[in-house]
């Protein structure tokens, strides 16, 4: 078996963050780190890794807090099922409680939590394997226990467990950590709101219709979606419908505007005040001056020029 050793958190100068377990003095503020060493490995599984031996005393939070020599030995522990950042945010958190710590995350089987909550969207070592590659976790317990107990506590060697601070009930438990609470050894840590695998589930069964058909023209069959013969051509006649609706609708908006000088054109000749309504106006005019008797040619002209005597006047005024 392989000893895999946490990263320790080093200042700019190459000092090691971490301190005497006899130390009571508070830590010196911590400096920025020049960078974030990345991880060339995945995290080992247990069974893997050679615990720490002798076994050290029991820790307090106050001694952990202010900083050991030997890692504080976290465990974190859940379903994991399409990790995600709300997954990985809570293990940061996990891996950031004290100044030294080694981050232990167990893993629930398939077993046991389709038992408990349902079937899975990924297998179990699929999720063993998502955990392995979280920069922030040192160690994955696979098979993890629903309900933690102080045997498995001490059988891992496990100093704290951390979770979010909400009751789990299960069976004839109202919460699932309350004896860890009650040891001492519970730390809280918190969810990312709007971030969480019913989260993600519940998007992809809103728009349940877009994947089938994006999948579908990517190339599964109706067989690799469970998804019936009826319903993929169904999918695939709205498929063609939408694409007639948006080269059609794109034809629709040209032939729209080119209507509309059309007809602006259209009225402008023979609209009412067009110019052909204007000529035929004229025309009218000119025959009924021509078939009219000398008297009403006069008359009427005497009558336009009264009417243009008018209009300058009230022009001038």
């Amino acid at each position: 078996m392989t000893t895999r050793n946490p990263l320790k958190r080093v200042n700019s100068r190459g000092e090691s963050s971490s301190s005497s377990n006899d130390d009571l003095e508070p830590p010196v503020a911590k400096k920025r780190c020049d960078y974030a060493p990345a991880l060339s490995s995945p995290a080992p599984l247990w069974g893997e890794v050679t615990l720490p031996s002798p076994r050290r005393t029991q820790l307090t939070y106050e001694v952990a807090k202010r900083g050991t020599e030997e890692p504080v030995r976290v465990y974190a522990d859940g379903v994991f099922d399409v990790f995600h950042s709300g997954h990985a945010r809570a293990l940061m958190q996990a891996k950031n409680i004290f100044p030294n710590t080694y981050l232990m995350v167990g893993v629930t089987n398939d077993e046991l939590t389709h038992s408990f909550k349902g079937k899975t969207v990924c297998t179990e070592a699929e999720r063993y394997d998502a955990l392995r590659h979280c920069r922030y976790v040192d160690e994955v317990v696979t098979d993890a226990p629903w309900a933690l107990t102080p045997d498995f506590l001490e059988e891992h060697q496990i100093d704290f467990v951390a979770h979010d601070d909400l009751p789990y009930n299960c069976g004839d438990t109202d919460d699932i950590y309350k004896t860890i609470k009650e040891m001492g050894k519970f730390v809280a840590i918190q969810r990312t709101p709007g971030v969480s695998t019913s989260d993600l589930i519940a998007r992809i069964v809103k728009d349940y219709d877009m994947y089938i058909r994006r999948n579908l023209a990517r190339g599964y069959s109706a067989k690799d979606l469970n998804v019936s013969f009826m319903k993929e051509k169904e999918v695939h006649f709205r498929e063609r419908m939408h694409a007639l609706r948006t080269k059609v609708g794109g034809k629709l908006e040209e032939w729209e505007e080119k209507s509309k000088d059309l007809l602006a054109g259209f009225m402008g000749l023979f609209g009412r005040d067009g110019r052909i309504s204007e000529f035929f106006y004229d025309q009218k005019e000119k025959v009924k001056r021509v078939l009219s008797s000398p008297q009403e040619r006069d008359s009427d002209d005497e009558a336009e020029t009264s009417s243009m005597a008018t209009n300058g006047h009230q022009e001038t005024l």
